[in-house]
């Protein structure tokens, strides 16, 4: 459970605020009725369900999205509903909910519950003792909103920010390999489900230490970035490369195999034979290249990969090894 709150930013806000409102909306439930005021009791109760729905369907379900939404709804409508109920009294619960929105769906779909919720409150006569209290009330929700809508919005940009950092390598500007790790388990699942073959390159650059040690590492660099732009120009859109650790890079290619893959690999090997390029000369790549076995785990599956770039460092490099599920090499001729 707090692996999952951990990882899951938007569950994670999801189940705060919905316990926060729980907490905050019980005690009030249970005072309508002592009071002798069941329908606002009864209001209480119906808002409190919607939101136990709403956080069982994030939990169950993993849509956050639609669950936020629903969420949104709820307590808006809720708030909505108690002004109408409790008059003056009830008025305070729409600030909070103004506040939540921001944090549950979009700025814009915020905005727009915001503005709805506070029209509506506005329409109802009981509502406010006087005009003056109404137009008071209006420019308040209006004032909590904006605020709300400004730090939503750099709060998620900021975030945004810090994925990217956690995500990208800020060198090659590829995905790393926490990226890595989530993309091979969403192929394994999907393999699961669909059938598709999926393959696993795993690649290192030759002598690559040697082009530091001589040429320095501004060199170096430039290989690696030369590296990636050459590997996105002839790989498609659907393929995707990680940089797994200094020089060695991880490509993920679904739904091929067969003649197919070794069709792409010979491609690939010599575009990096024919353009990657350093002071010194031509430079070239070892591959290792494992399909998914059916049932296999991720971990197994890398290991394979990783035995055959071994394979193909050891004897000789510049060359592709190709390991069956069986892990038996099978060594293509450089």
């Amino acid at each position: 459970m707090f692996h999952r709150l951990k990882n899951d930013f938007r569950l994670s806000i999801i189940t705060l605020l919905g316990i926060s409102a729980i907490i905050g909306i019980t005690p009030f439930a249970i005072l309508r009725f002592v009071e002798g005021n069941p329908l606002a009791g009864f209001v209480d109760l119906g808002i409190l369900s919607g939101i136990v729905g709403s956080l069982a369907y994030a939990w169950m379900t993993g849509d956050t999205e639609r669950s936020g939404l629903f969420l949104a709804i709820i307590i808006c409508a809720g708030a909505v509903t108690v002004g109408a109920v409790m008059g003056e009294a009830g008025l305070f619960w729409i600030f909070p909910c103004l506040v939540t929105t921001f944090f549950l769906v979009s700025s814009r779909l915020a905005a727009i519950l915001n503005l709805l919720s506070v029209l509506a409150l506005m329409s109802i006569e009981t509502a406010f003792s006087s005009t003056v209290q109404m137009w008071t009330f209006a420019t308040t929700a209006t004032v909590v909103s904006v605020c709300a809508y400004v730090f939503a919005y750099r709060n998620q940009d900021q975030r945004e920010r810090l994925e990217h950092l956690a995500t990208i390598d800020p060198l090659t500007g590829v995905k790393n390999r926490r990226s890595m790790d989530e993309e091979l388990n969403a192929a394994a699942a999907n393999a699961e489900r669909s059938g598709l073959p999926y393959a696993l390159v795993m690649l290192d650059i030759d002598h690559f230490k040697k082009i530091n040690d001589v040429y320095g590492h501004g060199v170096g660099d430039n290989v690696l970035t030369d590296l990636v732009a050459l590997i996105e120009r002839n790989t498609r859109k659907s393929d995707q490369l990680f940089r797994y650790g200094g020089e060695e890079f991880v490509l993920l290619l679904p739904g091929v195999d067969g003649s197919s893959l070794q069709a792409v690999m010979n491609n690939l090997q010599q575009v990096l034979r024919r353009h990657l390029k350093y002071p010194g000369g031509p430079v070239t790549s070892s591959f290792g290249v494992a399909l998914l076995g059916h049932g296999e785990s991720v971990e197994s599956w890398l290991a394979r990969a990783d035995e055959a770039l071994y394979h193909a460092k050891e004897t000789g490099r510049d060359r592709i090894v190709f390991a069956d599920k069986n892990t038996q090499l099978l060594a293509e001729p450089a």
